[in-house]
């Protein structure tokens, strides 16, 4: 079964410096039929403007990614670090006991568009620990390549039996994927446009896929891809 989740019909925060839209119940937005996807808990696509972010702020038990679709991050945290993530970088934040970060758009002049992602760990209290890593353009060309899982080895590791992939997905070009029995996927199109079980998927758009044992995206306008492999 694979359903689709349109883009529009996300939550919405607008401020004046913040334009947030989430895929599931996330600050004031609550559906009650939109709670998360298995451990994945949120996908917020936000556009932080120039010279603006959020202020220091806490976290518990979660691990976050960040993923950056254009501009850059400033990111600083309570651990010690400081760090700027760009496109063709992914960054995971554990929050295990207990975590302080502030995020900041560092350009005068740019907006920065990023996916902020959470996934419920499979235990609490863990360690609190950052981690980021550079993301092969020719890795992640017309194919999906691991960018965050359990072992770590290709990507951010996770404290969770979770898996994140990116694609680049040309026009005309089909990438797919193989769902193991037991398991779920969401697919989240951050930019560009797909084909996916003979429906289009536009920048925005998700999917819930469960029961599959294989999905085929299509590339139909150049798309970049994340797809979420879910216990």
């Amino acid at each position: 079964m694979i359903l689709k989740r349109p883009g529009e019909e996300r939550g919405r925060t607008r401020i004046s410096w913040l334009d947030s839209r989430h895929s599931f119940s996330f600050g004031e937005y609550y559906d009650p039929g939109q709670m998360g996807f298995g451990p994945l808990r949120v996908i917020n696509e936000d556009w932080v403007a120039p010279g603006a972010g959020f202020p220091t702020h806490g976290h518990r038990d979660m691990e976050i990614v960040t993923y950056v679709i254009e501009g850059a991050l400033e990111h600083k945290d309570s651990l010690g670090t400081g760090s700027i993530i760009r496109p063709g970088e992914v960054q995971r934040m554990s929050a295990g006991t207990g975590i302080l970060h502030s995020e900041f758009n560092p350009s005068s002049s740019d907006p920065v568009h990023l996916l902020q992602i959470w996934i419920m760990p499979s235990e609490h209290g863990i360690e609190p620990s950052y981690e980021q890593k550079a993301i092969s353009g020719e890795a992640t060309s017309a194919r999906f390549t691991t960018i965050a899982a359990p072992d770590g080895d290709t990507g951010v590791r996770l404290h969770q039996d979770a898996r994140i992939l990116a694609a680049q997905i040309p026009p005309g070009v089909a990438v797919a994927h193989d769902i193991a029995d037991g398991r779920r996927a969401w697919v989240q199109v951050a930019r560009g446009s797909v084909e996916l079980a003979g429906a289009t998927y536009k920048a925005g758009d998700g999917a819930a896929i469960t029961g599959e044992k294989r999905i085929e995206l299509a590339g139909r306008e150049p798309a970049e891809i994340l797809l979420f492999d879910l216990p």
